[in-house]
């Protein structure tokens, strides 16, 4: 828990996400001294305001009053306008500036999670990724965008109002400016116990964007299993845990900021006594007194939102925290600094005593050597958890060996750039993801530049043709998101077309055809035939008709090899693979 930490490491750190924040201010450091220009001199101006006041009242009994108080207020409103230009133009350049840094923020963030590999969206729920790149991205673009120039803004009234007054009288600035330690160690204090709480909050928040993503992309699990109580009663605990923390923060808040606005008001009292005292013994002029107050008065407001401006740089801190802790996770799958393109070859590929875990000291794979020539079709089968998918998904380096080593065509894949191995490799899933576009843009989606021939080519190898044609716009209708418009056959297909469309010298088929009936997968079953000649591939299946494409099957348990052969030799030579065939493991399709 983040209220756990080591008090002095959390400040540490959060001296270091500020400093951090502050880079991405960079580009925009000519925006940012025009912006804080323009903020201070309207505060400047507007400092005026009240010296003029009192030049007025003090020269109200002279002869010349008319002409003073038209003067006066004649340069009262030049000073108004002269602000209020000030002030637009210092809002639209600091309103760029913070959408700007927004969007730097974000494209960064998005930039990153698409190099990330994935073993770290294992790790991570889709709820909680997605509330750093909006909830948190807010709050750190609002401080920098305006935050920064306040607290510019504050100061310099601070500053310059306190020169002002020490002209007027130091002792009354002594007076005013005597409760300024207190207000400083209070907002210190604040700034301390707001972060934990704050960072909470952010966390919370994740957590219920965790639970309504899941419950609106699973709604179709939700009402078959009739759980919209029960998703309802876990989105309310979430929701509940962010009221908890938010109260929790507010009720720092009501402590701590009407103590702020409290002390500068007392200040304000000391120095309405003194002064009063300072008129009535004529050491002090009236115009003075009222001069005096009104300045007084303008150096209340940047005290009181000492406190603001503190929660505000708390909250974008714990949100700093919280994207930083994306964009400092590591590709554990990146292209080394002299990554060459995958040669051409064949499609020759090669395990060497390769060992995998996704979690240190716990092996899915261990000591596994396979060879699989260039266009030979290879089946792996096994029970559940035996390894499968896992040794498949380390030809297109989804993840890195732990030990060993992988081989395409002679070359290690953790030596050549993954676009180039991955462009080689076609990669069809059991539950394929489709996306909210057209059926065209979703096969065309490796090689965006297809022709509709070609398009058209891998949709007929796939049997997908005929069925896109029946569609309302053909190629040009628009899926649902995840292709929620279309059967689990027809998804599966134009998974197939997809990586077909690419040409690639290897084929991984993970259970490819488990989501259609007999007859489409008769179809499908023969079209792949057709595109698998002469290239290399590697099923992942449960049923006999599609290990019936193999060349070759591969029997895994627990990990390792324990047989390899044809169907014929399995079932005479290994007694696990006959376990497998004959207890209905190996699904028998039927047609019907």
């Amino acid at each position: 828990m983040a209220g756990e930490e080591d008090p002095t490491n959390r400040r540490r750190a959060g001296r270091g996400t500020f400093a951090r924040l502050l880079t991405f201010l960079s580009p925009y450091r000519a925006s940012l001294a025009v912006s804080s220009v323009l903020a201070i001199a309207s505060q400047v101006a507007g400092i005026f305001v009240p010296v003029l006041t009192g030049v007025v009242i003090d020269e109200l009994g002279d002869d010349r009053e008319t002409r003073v108080l038209v003067a006066g207020i004649a340069a009262i409103v030049a000073l108004g306008l002269v602000r209020g230009v000030l002030m637009l133009g210092r809002r639209i350049i600091s309103g760029r500036q913070a959408l700007a840094v927004e969007y730097d923020l974000r494209d960064n963030l998005y930039a990153h999670f698409l190099r990330l590999s994935f073993g770290f969206y294992d790790r991570n729920q889709t709820g909680q990724l997605m509330s750093r790149a909006t909830i948190d991205l807010q709050s750190v673009r609002f401080f920098l965008g305006y935050g920064l120039i306040f607290f510019a803004q504050h100061v310099v009234t601070i500053v310059v109002v306190t020169a002002v007054l020490v002209v007027y009288s130091w002792e009354l600035a002594l007076v005013a400016l005597g409760i300024t330690p207190a207000i400083i160690a209070i907002a210190y204090r604040y700034s301390r116990v707001s972060h934990p709480v704050l960072r909470q909050v952010q966390e919370k928040l994740g957590d219920v964007s965790t639970v309504a993503e899941e419950s609106i992309v699973g709604v179709h699990v939700v009402k078959a299993f009739a759980q919209e109580e029960p998703r309802e009663e876990r989105f309310a605990h979430a929701t509940d845990e962010v009221f908890e923390r938010t109260l929790a923060a507010n009720r720092q808040r009501a402590l701590y900021v009407p103590l702020l606005t409290f002390l500068p008001l007392v200040a304000q009292a000391a120095v309405l006594l003194v002064a009063g005292r300072m008129v009535i013994s004529g050491s002090l002029s009236l115009g003075d007194f009222f001069a005096f107050n009104l300045l007084l008065a303008m150096l209340v407001m940047p005290l009181r939102m000492i406190g603001m401006w503190v929660g505000q740089a708390q909250r974008a801190i714990a949100a700093g925290d919280r994207i930083f802790e994306i964009l400092d996770e590591p590709e554990e799958v990146a292209d080394p600094p002299a990554a060459q393109p995958l040669p051409p070859g064949p499609g020759h590929v090669r395990f060497e005593g390769v060992d995998f875990g996704y979690e240190p000291g716990q092996l899915v794979l261990e000591g596994v050597d396979l060879d699989i020539p260039a266009g030979r079709t290879v089946a792996l089968i096994g029970r559940t958890g035996s390894g499968k998918t896992t040794l498949a998904a380390l030809v297109p380096r989804f993840y890195d060996v732990t030990a060993g080593r992988v081989l395409v065509d002679g070359t290690d894949v953790r030596d050549v750039l993954r676009r180039t191995l991955r462009h080689e490799i076609g990669v069809i899933s059991q539950d394929p993801f489709l996306f909210s576009a057209s059926v065209r843009d979703n096969i065309a989606f490796g090689l965006p530049d297809a022709g509709h021939e070609t398009v058209e080519a891998a949709a007929r190898a796939a049997q997908a043709h005929e069925f896109v044609l029946d569609l309302p716009h053909g190629y040009d209708t628009v899926i649902g998101e995840r292709g929620i418009t279309l059967s689990g056959g027809q998804r599966q297909r134009i998974a197939i077309a997809r990586a077909l469309l690419i040409d690639p010298r290897i084929l991984v088929l993970d259970d490819a055809t488990a989501s259609v009936d007999a007859t489409t997968e008769a179809r499908i079953r023969a079209g792949l035939r057709e595109v698998m000649r002469g290239r290399t591939t590697i099923i992942i299946a449960h049923r006999l008709s599609t290990i019936a494409l193999a060349d070759e099957i591969v029997v895994l348990e627990h990990g390792r090899i324990v047989a390899r052969g044809t169907r014929a030799e399995l079932l005479e030579e290994s007694p696990l693979f006959r376990e497998i065939h004959d207890h209905g493991l190996l699904q028998q399709v039927v047609p019907g």
